[in-house]
């Protein structure tokens, strides 16, 4: 199967479904999406496995491919992330996203303060010098990759193994908003010198400061970013959405 077709069939649908395109109770045939995509029936099967797996689609036998409703998806996939990053969604998406990261990051700098690994301290703050020459010098994808690799290392330095898979989330958020010209091309000082204090206070062992510079950031981001969602709805899911 070839990676390619199986992955533009994946992103073709899944991109439709999220945007609304293709809303909550249409019915999709197999046969159907061989003809639109140009693409083998194996690899029909195999993107409506992974949207299933996404909570995207099911499969009703007789009847055929259904989409289900948002309240269905997995919200922290990054695929999902992704997509409603790409829609007109995004203010929401975002927010949703901060208000996550808020909850966790702050909690994660001060466990990593007291549990990450010697290595792990050290390559921290590193990272965080690195941020600082890259926001600098405006180079901003040497920035996007430091930045995601910095909270990568930030969450999974808690040594609980729950904030380290939202990973995936975080380097998602981080994406989204550079693709979508959401960030500076200089970062603030302040923003920078918050990221130095985090990387400084867990090396050092301080989990207070940790999670106060750590907390720091994330009031910031949220201050910067509120405008693109401050008319978006909120969502609120209902109890046995599965």
């Amino acid at each position: 199967m070839s990676t390619s077709l199986h992955h533009r069939a994946i992103e073709h649908l899944g991109a439709r479904i999220v945007a609304g395109q293709l809303p909550a109770g249409h019915v999709m045939l197999g046969e159907h999406l061989e003809e639109e995509l140009r693409v083998s029936r194996s690899v029909v099967r195999e993107a409506v496995r992974v949207l299933q797996s996404l909570g995207l689609v099911e499969t009703i036998k007789r009847v055929g491919i259904r989409v289900l409703p948002a309240s269905r998806w997995n919200p922290f996939d990054p695929l999902v992330i992704r997509w409603r990053l790409a829609g007109d969604g995004r203010g929401a998406q975002l927010r949703s996203l901060a208000e996550l990261r808020a909850a966790v990051e702050p909690v994660a700098a001060e466990l990593a303060a007291a549990n990450a690994p010697a290595e792990l301290r050290r390559e921290l703050v590193e990272t965080s010098h690195a941020m600082r020459d890259a926001g600098h010098a405006g180079d901003v994808p040497r920035f996007l990759e430091l930045d995601i690799h910095f909270h990568s290392l930030l969450l999974t330095g808690s040594g609980n193994e729950m904030f380290a898979n939202l990973v995936g989330q975080v380097a998602e958020t981080l994406t989204g908003r550079t693709v979508h010209g959401l960030m500076p091309d200089r970062p603030g000082e302040a923003a920078l010198q918050w990221h130095l204090d985090v990387a400084d206070a867990i090396a050092a062992g301080d989990a207070r400061m940790a999670r106060e510079s750590s907390d720091r950031i994330m009031r910031h981001t949220i201050a910067e970013m509120e405008p693109t969602w401050r008319d978006q709805p909120r969502v609120f899911v209902p109890l046995g959405r599965s």
